[in-house]
């Protein structure tokens, strides 16, 4: 009985080891999207946000779009899209601050600023301001955090399968039944007074 409760235990602790070890292997396995200088739910600083005071005097930035890295493309994938949207502006609505997609599957991600100019890394779509680059945080002043989420998308598209200026919406319809894998990253903003 003893050596039958004592290979229990070592089974059950054998087994409890594989099975930990083995979502620590998968999970190094899965598309991850990082940025090199915001930790995930870290703070945008005020470059990060958007400039163009005409536009919204919420603007306190110089719109420099955060450096993003991703790596471990499921297979198949043959391009990426790439949002930014911010669930409290505008609520109930949200603010789709980025549209991008048709970024070929050999680009593993985007410098500091890179995404704030047009590129022949990636077809722009139609972001809320009627923009087809980045548009930093335009937090009104005296609220709290506003969360901007950033959700990379494999597809099996080609990268050139879809026009230019697709809303974030009409990006979704056109993606249906072509999503191979998505990832995310959350970043937080607000007004600095």
């Amino acid at each position: 009985m003893k050596h039958t409760v004592a290979a229990l235990v070592t089974a059950s602790g054998f087994l409890a080891a594989s099975l930990l070890a083995v979502p620590m292997a998968r999970a190094a396995d899965v598309l991850t999207l990082t940025s090199p200088a915001i930790q995930d739910n870290g703070t945008l600083a005020i470059k990060n946000a958007c400039s163009d005071k005409e536009r919204s005097p919420n603007c306190v930035g110089e719109n420099i779009s955060p450096p993003l890295a991703w790596s471990n493309p499921p297979d198949g994938t043959k391009s990426f899209a790439l949002l930014l949207f911010d669930p409290e502006g505008r609520a109930p609505a949200g603010v789709s601050h980025m549209v991008v997609y048709g970024i070929p599957a050999d680009v593993k991600g985007f410098a500091e600023g890179e995404l704030s100019k047009p590129s022949d890394k990636f077809v722009g779509g139609k972001s809320t301001m009627n923009q087809a680059v980045y548009w930093g945080p335009g937090t009104p002043p005296n609220t709290d955090w506003h969360h901007y989420t950033w959700t990379l998308v494999a597809t099996d598209l080609d990268p050139k399968a879809l026009q230019p200026g697709m809303t974030r919406e009409e990006l979704a319809a056109a993606l249906k039944d072509h999503v191979k894998g998505s990832a995310g990253l959350v970043t937080r903003f607000r007004h600095p007074t």
